[in-house]
């Protein structure tokens, strides 16, 4: 068995992004045909559609006019894009729990290498479980997943049992399932390359294999010598993660809200010895700190964030009071009860790092 056979790959895709946080903020909204994107009465694109609108046909990167054309009751959300990045850093600091190895392709979706991930035993399904568990519960939306042993067989499962779903294809399935799976089921072939296909009598991958790569790659020009691989779910491309991280966090939902400052007080030194544990385990000294940030969620799902940089590069997470200190502000910018606390640290990536003086190296021993 090859090297790459042996890879556990998940891909993750978030349901609807857009359109689930705003459900999410505003629960009223459930249930109910909404669109995230521009203004109907102009030459706005619709850029999410919750399931409910794509009942009616309404679909991505369609004209906001012919959705409503579609859907007359449809509701029209103006994009948030801070509400969506923050809830794509949520999710992945989940997923940097599991692994370093993290391709990200858009805001709401991402390839893992979980390949050398100890925990869950090591199961790539019970990881990618526990991951959507995570969200749910720490971001409020959900996720389907795909787990296989190569990047395009993630793709293809993640989207296999959508929304909310999980498929497995694991080695020893892999021939049948890709022999059974639909021509326009893989990534690149568009209307054109299927119609070609179907005139060829070619629905799927199991009858592509009746084609030898020679005449793929007559057929199809360069792209028959990939569809000749994938068509025998071979992919051996790796997950890239070529992004140097600025920051690292932990964070808590609680099951009882905080009442008080001092419930908020009590919760720290556990959060700051979680964050000292991963800084210590993810960073050499390639990284220092340079700021410190605390994160504030309220009961009624309002949140609020609060940073101090500092003078001096650091190498250590910082002390109990320095958190603190933070949170009081933020604390008291509603005075409500919590449901979620985080603490963090900005990094400095050293590697990048040309303006550095020996001074500033120094200084943060």
């Amino acid at each position: 068995m090859s090297e790459t056979s042996l890879r556990k790959i998940i891909h993750v895709d978030c349901d609807c992004f857009y359109a689930a946080v705003e459900v999410r903020d505003d629960p009223s909204l459930a249930n109910l045909p909404i669109v995230v994107g521009g203004n109907p009465n102009g030459r706005g694109v619709v850029a999410t559609a919750s399931y409910e609108a794509r009942k009616f046909g309404v679909r991505s990167a369609m004209s906001s006019a012919q959705a409503l054309k579609l859907c007359p009751n449809l509701i029209f959300m103006k994009p948030r894009m801070d509400a969506y990045r923050e809830a794509s850093e949520q999710i992945h600091r989940i997923f940097a729990d599991y692994t370093d190895l993290i391709e990200p392709l858009s805001l709401d979706e991402a390839y893992l290498d979980v390949s050398d991930c100890q925990q869950n035993k090591g199961s790539a399904t019970l990881i990618a479980e526990e991951i959507r568990r995570r969200v749910v519960q720490q971001v409020g939306i959900t996720v389907s997943a795909g787990v296989a042993p190569n990047k395009f067989l993630a793709k293809v499962a993640s989207d296999w049992n959508k929304p909310n779903g999980l498929c497995v294809v694991t080695p020893s399935q892999v021939d049948e399932f890709v022999a059974q799976l639909p021509v326009a089921r893989v990534h690149g072939v568009g209307k054109v390359t299927q119609q070609k296909m179907k005139q060829l009598g070619i629905d799927t991958c199991g009858q592509l294999r009746d084609y030898s790569l020679l005449e793929l790659v007559d057929k199809f020009g360069s792209f028959g010598q990939r569809l000749y691989h994938l068509a025998r779910g071979i992919d051996d491309r790796s997950v890239k993660n070529e992004r140097r991280r600025k920051s690292l966090s932990v964070e808590h939902t609680y099951d009882q809200d905080l009442h008080s400052f001092e419930q908020v007080r009590a919760a720290v030194p556990e959060l700051l010895s979680s964050l000292k544990q991963r800084l210590e385990k993810r960073f050499d000294d390639d990284y220092l700190v340079n700021k410190y940030v605390v994160k504030v969620k309220f009961n009624d799902f309002v949140q609020t964030t609060y940073e101090t940089r500092l003078d001096q590069l650091a190498r250590s997470a910082g002390s109990e009071q320095d958190y603190l200190e933070l949170l009081n502000v933020a604390y008291h910018r509603r005075d409500k009860p919590v449901r979620l606390l985080g603490l963090g640290v900005g990094l400095k990536d050293m590697k990048d790092s040309e303006e550095l003086t020996q001074m500033e190296l120094f200084s943060s021993e």
